[in-house]
């Protein structure tokens, strides 16, 4: 049953990634049609295209983003993801975090279950919410359940209470690392797919350079900036997923070592209890 419960927001959460890179390309498109290449952006509103874009047309600095050529739209586009994963991500773990501050929450279920307090410390797991709340609740309720069981002896009681906390772990998890490796793969391909657009670039420089007799000075500035403004982007995609990325998973290994803390609380208090 929880692996059916399960699949409901993992599928909505792989549902969401895909519209979300499939919408940023289309926006990206757009915005670099539209807005970039917006004929105001050049001193020639008839030759705006990027075939025909050279460095002296350029007006506003819209106009030089748009020198880029066909790779930028696909670089706007992997920009607009990580930024849209992002911000699904912060909300997502935000709420998985609950109310209040974890530590402090941590530190008041110790106190509770060192009063023998359990059904405090479930409350307290209500009022939290959020992702360690609820593992942190499954172990107390487990706890409660086997403590007066008669039925069982005291290492099947631990047992049942360590595969609870386990079993409520592996469910909170993978919904914390979700889409994270959309981003990780954004700090990746970002930079390669700016050095393809750089390699266009040079292509066209060299191919200035390669005219007989006085090279095309204009082709050869075109080809440099376009090499030179994919690098650009580029780089600043890859390096603000990377700053997202590790952001997010410092906050998971933040979350992660508090569930395993309170977990090893929930069993050591019981472990203590029993004797």
């Amino acid at each position: 049953m929880s692996n059916n419960a399960s699949k409901g927001p993992s599928k909505a959460a792989s549902l969401f990634a895909g519209l979300t890179i499939v919408i940023a390309m289309i926006i990206a498109i757009i915005v670099y049609a539209t807005i970039f290449g917006n004929p105001k952006n050049f001193t020639d509103p008839e030759r705006h295209k990027p075939v025909a874009v050279s460095v002296s047309a350029i007006k506003y600095y819209f106009g030089t983003i748009y020198l880029g050529g066909k790779i930028v739209p696909i670089l706007i586009g992997v920009f607009l993801t990580v930024i849209a994963i992002s911000v699904e991500r912060f909300i997502t773990l935000s709420k998985s975090a609950g109310r209040g501050n974890t530590g402090m929450f941590v530190r008041k279920i110790k106190s509770l279950l060192g009063s023998q307090q359990i059904d405090e410390a479930i409350a307290e797991c209500d009022k939290q919410r959020g992702s360690l709340a609820n593992v942190v609740r499954s172990g107390l309720t487990k706890y409660k359940l086997v403590q007066n069981d008669a039925t069982l002896d005291k290492e099947q009681k631990h047992a049942a209470i360590q595969k609870e906390l386990e079993e409520a772990t592996s469910l909170e998890l993978p919904m914390l690392s979700k889409n994270l490796v959309i981003i990780s793969t954004c700090a990746s391909i970002g930079t390669l797919i700016g050095l393809i657009g750089t390699v266009f670039g040079m292509i066209t420089a060299f191919g200035a350079l390669a005219n007989a007799g006085a090279p095309d000075t204009t082709a050869l500035a075109t080809g440099i900036s376009e090499a030179l403004i994919n690098t650009a982007i580029g780089i600043i995609s890859s390096a603000l997923a990377i700053i997202f990325y590790n952001y997010f998973s410092n906050k998971i290994d933040t979350m992660t070592y508090s569930m395993d803390e309170a977990s090893f609380t929930i069993v050591q208090e019981f472990a203590a209890s029993s004797h």
